[in-house]
């Protein structure tokens, strides 16, 4: 794993997390139609826990700091946050 396989992990996750909130979200509760929900949602859960590992990794093998680490963790847990992450990513990769 390095620092390009974390980049598109997180733009995924980012993408299906914007996804949940943006489109299955208001499908469920606006239109009462929780089907997008179930489908997104366990497809964002699988992305978010890829992402923690692939992060995890990473930092491991790349020996960033502990605040590295909990930046990626709070960038899955916000919206837009992984993209946001991403840009700290490129500078990093070079």
């Amino acid at each position: 794993m390095n620092i390009q396989a974390l980049r598109v992990v997180g733009f995924i996750e980012g993408l299906s997390f914007l996804l949940l909130l943006f489109i299955a979200m208001p499908l469920k509760y606006m239109w009462g139609n929780p089907i997008l929900v179930k489908y997104v949602g366990m497809g964002h859960g699988i992305l978010v826990i890829a992402f923690l590992a692939v992060l995890f990794i990473v930092c491991e093998r790349e020996k960033w700091s502990l605040n590295m680490f909990v930046a990626g963790l709070i960038a899955a847990i916000l919206p837009f946050g992984t993209f946001v992450y991403d840009r700290k990513l490129k500078k990093l990769q070079g």
